[in-house]
């Protein structure tokens, strides 16, 4: 059933210059607007009046078409609510019906844009529950504090927050997340290297097109985030999977396999998906082999705040006196994914180039929520819900590795138990994660196949477990249903 608004008027084209009468051009717009899915069933369309009105003719041959679509039964009325498209029209085409082989001009897009591997909509992505990841506990939310915030900004908007252009971002914000990652991350920047943008995706995305050309070589880990793959993959780069052991990133496999490598995607806090922190020792060879081979490292540091057994590990970036680092971070992941607001900070040489590229695709960044966050970290409420948020996950992380333990004992293996918001557990060889994911997609368990994350041909089957918004007193019943679809 269609739910357009009432006030939006459908194309009818009028030619006062050809011979058809005015009210057969209004029937012949109508009818095939409706009979290409235009307008659907049940959908309200305009009264004569006000029709009139926008197509500047009479009433007459409004009410004339409108008669006649009556009487074939496109249209019914209402009494007291208007007209509509006849809800019995049920077999029409949809507007939004994609076709399902590729057309002409799908096959003749860019050679870029093929590159980027197909966009499939898996069911666990937008799951809500047990165990989909990157949701973290909604329902602790401070949103009446955020929500105030919100409304100050929107009531009164300040003037700059209105009409500035600055491809970087609000600089007050810009300089809460400086002293923040300074204090918090031990990272070495001040304000004019601070560049805010939509979250960590566009963050990689933006540093490829700075630092890397067609067919450059680029280490990623062996597994990996996938979404940082499929950029890489989409400009074009020789994508090198390097290892990833017990220490993080092995360097030596690295040097190996592309010791001039343009560029090294890592994430040494806290490793996606499989939770390794990089060691010390690592952390200063792929610093020498960045300065050496004068390559670039990118640091996606996306949920380094919530560490359990140790205080949070300081950045990569903090060690770095050559700068030859690139540091993300993200908000999404901390306070909530649709917030969409994460931060660069670029070497000094670099700030130029990364502004430029910014401007470029989108000129700067929408400001009303910029406002809202720079007010929420200044009055110290983020500071606070992490705090909050630390311990929280901390006991849901327990919970959910007692309750592996309690119902599978050594049959799986748990990896990246220590920190963030998610463990991996790996599956014996003959089961198939993806399949399973589908299966248990179907019976509301939103488990993200941990495969996908290799590159190779020999991936590890296993799963990706949020645990953020799953309560302490769920997660028992929640990996007893794991266990029943897994059937171990």
């Amino acid at each position: 059933m269609a739910t357009i608004s009432s006030g939006i008027f459908p194309v009818i084209c009028i030619d006062r210059n050809t011979g058809i009468p005015l009210h057969r051009q209004v029937y012949t717009g109508f009818r095939e607007a409706i009979l290409r899915g235009e307008l659907g069933p049940g959908q309200k369309v305009p009264s004569s009046r006000a029709l009139a009105a926008e197509l500047e003719i009479s009433r007459f041959p409004i009410l004339d078409a409108y008669a006649q679509l009556h009487a074939e039964g496109y249209l019914e009325s209402r009494v007291g609510a208007g007209t509509f498209v006849s809800a019995a029209l049920t077999n029409l085409p949809t507007n939004n019906t994609a076709p399902v082989e590729e057309s002409e001009g799908a096959r003749r897009v860019s050679q870029g844009s093929a590159r980027f591997p197909r966009y499939h909509a898996a069911p666990w992505r937008n799951g809500w529950g047990a165990f989909s990841v990157h949701q973290p506990a909604f329902d602790q939310f401070p949103f009446e504090t955020w929500s105030k915030l919100v409304a100050h900004h929107s009531r009164a908007p300040r003037a700059h927050g209105m009409r500035n252009i600055d491809p970087l971002g609000l600089m007050p914000l810009r300089d809460a997340i400086c002293s923040y990652l300074r204090t918090a991350r031990a990272v070495h920047c001040d304000s004019s290297q601070i560049m805010v943008v939509s979250g960590s995706q566009q963050a990689l995305d933006i540093t490829a097109r700075v630092l890397l050309d067609r067919k450059d070589s680029a280490w990623i880990e062996e597994p990996c985030y996938p979404l940082a793959r499929s950029i890489l993959l989409g400009y074009g780069c020789r994508i090198v999977p390097v290892p990833v052991d017990q220490e993080g990133l092995d360097v030596n496999a690295g040097i190996k396999r592309a010791r001039n490598a343009r560029a090294a995607f890592v994430t040494p806090s806290h490793h996606y998906p499989l939770g390794v922190t990089m060691s010390a020792p690592r952390r200063l060879q792929l610093l020498d082999w960045a300065r050496k081979a004068s390559a670039w490292i990118v640091e996606d540091d996306y949920d380094s705040e919530f560490r359990f057994e140790s205080m949070p590990i300081p950045s990569l970036q903090g060690f770095d006196s050559a700068a030859r680092v690139i540091y993300i971070g993200t908000f999404s992941k901390v306070l909530f994914p649709s917030l969409r607001l994460g931060y660069i900070v670029i070497p000094p040489d670099l700030v130029d180039h990364f502004t430029a590229v910014r401007y470029a695709m989108d000129i700067f960044p929408s400001y009303l929520f910029q406002e809202v966050l720079t007010d929420f970290m200044g009055a110290g409420h983020f500071a606070r819900h992490i705090r909050r948020m630390r311990a929280l996950y901390k006991t849901r992380r327990t919970a959910l590795v007692e309750s592996l333990h309690s119902e599978f004992g050594d049959l799986l293996e748990i990896h990246g138990a220590k920190a963030g918001m998610h463990l991996s557990i790996t599956l014996p060889d003959d089961y198939r994660d993806v399949e399973i994911a589908m299966r248990a997609a179907k019976e509301n368990l939103w488990l993200w196949p941990l495969s996908p994350c290799w590159s190779g041909i020999h991936p590890r089957q296993g799963f990706i477990l949020g645990f953020g918004n799953i309560a302490e007193e769920k997660m028992q019943s929640a990996v007893r249903h794991l266990r029943r679809i897994l059937a171990l």
